[in-house]
């Protein structure tokens, strides 16, 4: 499971026994893995601050996940690939992100804790709004990119009644530079092949006898050129259009063909070029996002263990990975009695309602010890 519960309780005479007892707890059952989860010794600062901070902290909390994950998406969508070629890209600090989460060490250097709490998330909300600000320039523009050369795809393949034809025809087919005649190109379904080579020459007056040559052939239909006098061109195209074969818009001419193709070539190779810094910036950008990510549900852990268990700062966090999704209920039930003493009023989970100053219960789930969640299966496969 990529799912991790983040909890903290106080530390009994010492952490280490806080711990020990968590362990003995969920060992027994086999319910969850578990492991320290290491908070450096933070900047505590004033109750006033640390209860606006606790708000703060879950309105950022929200906003880089959904980043991250828009960065993991668009990862997903530039990859155009497996599943497992996204996977392998998306790491924390060069490990995979549950290694990463499962072995966390606060970043000294990035998010130093000389700096109060509200400084250090004020650093990770202007680092991940320059993120989430990058993306969506570099996405559009590579969006563009590529729907730019879809579209050219797309005019490349088709149907004969409407796809391009600057790759199927050639100089030779047509009569060009005459003041009276003039080739069409039309389209006839293939069950009507025979009835074309009867009709052609009589669908208006003025058709070269014996001047139809059968270009190119898709699953459903045949290009027949055909040449006629200038003066028949909208009887012959009125006629043909009763008989159910379409005469398509086009006129020969080489420097729009090639500047067609050129445009192609030109879209297919700068699509090529932008591939490997995007998805560079793309690894760079989720790992840094995701690193910030943690960092907040750490310092989100501090607030909210120092508001409900006090000073001095005395408490342990822990992260446990529920061992199956058919134990959750359990490792709640053991959690519940390891931890009821903590909250006289807490009678298992409160589906909350009010709002208590200080305590963060957007998420609508009440524990008498402090829970984040933290999923990392960020992509949603559709």
């Amino acid at each position: 499971m990529t799912e991790f519960w983040l909890i903290s309780a106080p530390g009994e005479k010492t952490c280490q026994q806080t711990w020990d007892k968590l362990m003995a707890s969920t060992r027994n059952n086999n319910l969850s893995t578990n492991n320290k989860f290491n908070i450096p010794d933070l900047k505590v600062g004033t109750l006033d601050v640390l209860v606006g901070l606790s708000d703060e902290l879950a309105k950022l909390d929200s906003f880089v996940e959904s980043v991250v994950k828009k960065v993991s998406q668009y990862m997903a969508d530039v990859l155009e690939d497996t599943k497992d070629k996204v996977q392998e890209n998306l790491l924390a600090n060069g490990v995979d992100l549950v290694t990463y989460i499962t072995r966390f060490q606060w970043d000294m250097a990035k998010y130093p804790i000389k700096q109060s709490l509200k400084n250090i998330s004020e650093i990770i909300a202007k680092q991940v709004t320059q993120i989430d600000n990058d993306l969506k320039a570099r996405a559009s523009a590579y969006n563009n990119l590529k729907g730019n050369l879809q579209n050219l795809e797309r005019k490349n393949a088709g149907s004969l009644l409407t796809r391009s034809l600057a790759d199927i025809v050639k100089r030779e087919d047509f009569v060009l530079d005459s003041e009276y005649l003039i080739t069409l190109l039309v389209v006839v379904p293939k069950s009507n092949y025979i009835e074309w080579q009867k009709t052609y020459e009589t669908l208006a007056e003025m058709v070269v006898p014996r001047s139809t040559n059968l270009l190119f052939e898709d699953q459903e239909s045949g290009l027949f050129s055909v040449t006629l006098f200038r003066k028949a061109i909208d009887d012959f195209r009125h006629k043909a259009r009763e008989c159910k074969f379409t005469v398509r818009d086009f006129q020969y001419n080489e420097e729009e063909m090639k500047a067609d193709k050129e445009e192609m070539t030109r879209l297919s190779t700068d699509k090529k070029k932008q591939f490997g810094p995007l998805v560079r910036w793309l690894k760079v950008n989720f790992s840094e996002g995701f690193i910030a990510w943690i960092h907040i549900k750490a310092l989100r852990v501090f607030v909210e263990s120092v508001l409900r268990y006090g000073l001095p700062v005395n408490f342990q966090a822990m992260l446990l990975q529920p061992n199956k999704k058919a134990t959750q209920k359990k490792l709640r039930e053991v959690l519940y009695d390891l931890y009821k003493h903590l909250d006289s009023s807490a009678t298992g989970i409160i589906d909350v309602a009010m709002d208590i100053p200080g305590l963060n219960l957007s998420q609508q789930e009440y524990y008498p010890y402090v829970y984040y969640k933290i999923d990392c299966n960020l992509l949603d496969f559709k």
